[in-house]
C-alpha cells in the first residue's frame, strides 16, 4: 500500500482534544532509575506534577504521605502513590 492510497484522515473518528493537566505517573517514573531512596525521587521530581482522580498534585506533596523510604522497582513505587492517590477517572482541564 502506498501513501498516495491511503486517506487524509483517520479511519477511526478519535474525538475532541479535552486538555488534562499534570502528568501521568508512568510518565514522571520512566525519567528515574531504579532503586531509589524517597528523598532522592523528591530532590529530582517532587516539583512535577502528576495527574490524580482528585486534580492535579505535586508529587512532592504526594510523597509526604507515602510510608515508604526505599523502592527497588518502579513498580513498587507507583503502587505505593497510587495507595496515596487512588484510582479512577482524572477529571479535565475544563472540570
Amino acid at each position: 500500500m502506498s501513501d498516495e492510497d491511503e486517506d487524509s484522515e483517520p479511519a477511526v473518528s478519535l474525538g475532541e482534544r479535552t486538555a488534562v493537566e499534570g502528568a501521568p505517573l508512568a510518565r514522571v517514573s520512566s525519567r528515574l532509575t531504579w532503586p531509589k531512596e524517597k528523598s532522592e525521587i523528591d530532590r529530582l521530581e517532587g516539583e512535577s506534577v502528576i495527574r490524580t482522580p482528585d486534580g492535579p498534585r505535586e508529587l512532592s506533596a504526594v510523597l509526604e504521605a507515602v510510608d515508604e523510604t526505599y523502592f527497588q522497582r518502579r513498580q513498587e513505587f507507583e503502587s505505593e502513590v497510587r495507595q496515596v492517590i487512588g484510582t479512577g477517572p482524572v477529571p479535565t482541564a475544563d472540570e
